[in-house]
């Protein structure tokens, strides 16, 4: 069973950074894509960005220019540096791994953006 682990979560500040992180019990390179989801209360879990195999990156465009996503095959870790954070960013962030037809996900680390 795969197992997707994320940390870095954190209160911060409005225009504050925090870099998360995923880290996988398999060799990132079996997945084709990785990506970053998120929830808030009361809404559905909607797409932050995405990394290929090949390092092909899809942002959603709320977070286009602030989130930078990377993944480190060797380390077997993802990553999302989040820059000039709003309140609205606040939520669960989630890892996902994609293999085929199959979805792998993380337990979630929650972001509060708030002063």
């Amino acid at each position: 069973q795969v197992q997707l682990v994320e940390s870095g979560g954190d209160l911060v500040q409005p225009g504050g950074s925090l870099r998360l992180s995923c880290a996988a019990s398999e060799r990132l390179v079996s997945f084709a894509v990785m990506g970053w989801y998120r929830q808030s209360p009361g809404k559905q879990r909607e797409l932050v960005a995405t990394i290929t195999n090949g390092l092909l990156t899809n942002y959603a465009d709320s977070v286009k220019g602030r989130f930078t996503v990377s993944r480190d095959n060797a380390k077997s870790t993802m990553s999302l540096q989040m820059n000039s954070l709003k309140p609205e960013d606040t939520a669960v962030y989630y890892c996902n791994a994609r293999r085929g037809m199959l979805n792998f996900w993380g337990q979630g680390t929650q972001v509060t953006v708030s002063s």
